[in-house]
C-alpha cells in the first residue's frame, strides 16, 4: 500500500505540472505555429486541464479509500461517498470527451483523430461501468458486514 501511495503522489505531482505548464504551453505553441487553428487554444487548454482535474479527483478519492482500508473502515457508508466521487469524476471526463469526439468527428478531414477519440471514449466508458459494478459490490459487502455485526 505504501508503494501505491508513493505513485499516487508522484502521479498527482506530474499532473499538476501538466496542468499548469505543459498543456497551456503546448496549446500556446500550437496557436503560434498554426494561426488558422489559434482559436482552439483556449478551448483545448480548458478541456485538457479539466480532464487532468478529473484524474486528480480519482487520485484523491483513491487515497481516501486506501486510508479507510488501513483503518479497517472500507465496508462503511463513508467509503461509498469516495467511490461516488470516482464515478462522478469519470462520468464528467467521459461526457466532455464525448463532446470533443463529436465536435472533432464533424470537423475532421482525416479519420485518425476521431478514431483515437472513439477508442478513448470506449475505454473511459468501460472504466466508468467497471467502477459502477465495483460500487455495487462494495455496497453488498458493506450490507453483509453490517448484517453480520448485528448478528454477533
Amino acid at each position: 500500500m505504501t508503494a501505491l501511495r508513493a505513485f499516487l503522489v508522484l502521479l498527482f505531482g506530474i499532473l499538476v505540472l501538466f496542468q499548469t505548464m505543459s498543456l497551456p504551453g503546448q496549446f500556446a505553441h500550437m496557436a503560434r505555429e498554426n494561426p488558422d487553428d489559434a482559436y482552439l487554444r483556449w478551448p483545448a487548454t480548458a478541456v485538457t486541464v479539466f480532464w487532468v482535474l478529473c484524474v486528480q479527483v480519482v487520485i484523491v478519492c483513491t487515497w481516501q479509500l486506501l486510508t479507510l482500508v488501513k483503518h479497517d473502515r472500507i465496508f462503511t457508508e463513508a467509503s461509498l461517498a469516495w467511490v461516488d466521487g470516482i464515478v462522478w469524476a469519470i462520468a464528467a471526463g467521459w461526457a466532455s470527451l464525448v463532446g470533443v469526439f463529436l465536435w472533432v468527428g464533424f470537423h475532421a478531414d482525416d479519420p485518425g483523430l476521431p478514431l483515437l477519440l472513439f477508442l478513448l471514449s470506449t475505454g473511459v466508458s468501460v472504466l466508468g461501468l467497471l467502477m459502477v459494478v465495483m460500487r455495487a459490490l462494495l455496497r453488498q459487502a458493506t450490507t453483509l458486514r453490517t448484517d453480520m455485526e448485528a448478528v454477533i
